[in-house]
């Protein structure tokens, strides 16, 4: 098992919980992104730059995560893709990317899509706060904690 991130657009609280995460319980996490990210030195922590693009980032993470492997993105269909591989997904937000709720994520994700195509604004992403932290690391925990005692 091991943990990808999608940090192009992580916020920092959330890197620094999984990186806490990862050196603790000494699990693999591999930071992907259009950018270098400054990482601790550490076997359990790599930055893997790939080249400026749409969507180069979700392709690389879909081409090397596998079944069992934790991602952490807010890419809807990012999501999609890799709950439909039995990998396990959740937002830096702490919302948990599931089989059952991926219909309903993709559907109210390509409306406000839409309403942005046509020039009607949506308003940005909720502010990140203490809130969404705690609901973050709350969910990451347990997840990882289960994955981690199903591949033992």
């Amino acid at each position: 098992m091991q943990l990808w991130i999608d940090a192009d657009a992580c916020p920092g609280a959330i890197k620094e919980i999984i990186i806490r995460a990862a050196l603790k319980r000494e699990v693999k996490t591999i930071f992907v992104a259009n950018k270098i990210i400054i990482l601790p030195q550490s076997v359990w922590l790599e930055n893997v730059q790939v080249p400026l693009g749409p969507d180069r980032v979700d392709q690389y993470i879909v081409e090397h995560a596998q079944a069992g492997d934790l991602i952490v993105s807010q890419d809807i269909p990012l999501a999609a893709e890799l709950v439909s591989r039995e990998a396990v997904v959740m937002s830096p937000h702490g919302v948990l990317f599931t089989p059952n709720n991926m219909a309903e994520k993709l559907s109210h994700r390509n409306f406000l899509q839409e309403m942005r195509d046509a020039g009607l604004v949506t308003g940005g992403p909720k502010p990140f706060g203490d809130k969404e932290k705690r609901a973050f690391a709350n969910t990451f925990d347990q997840t990882l904690n289960r994955l981690l005692q199903a591949g033992s």
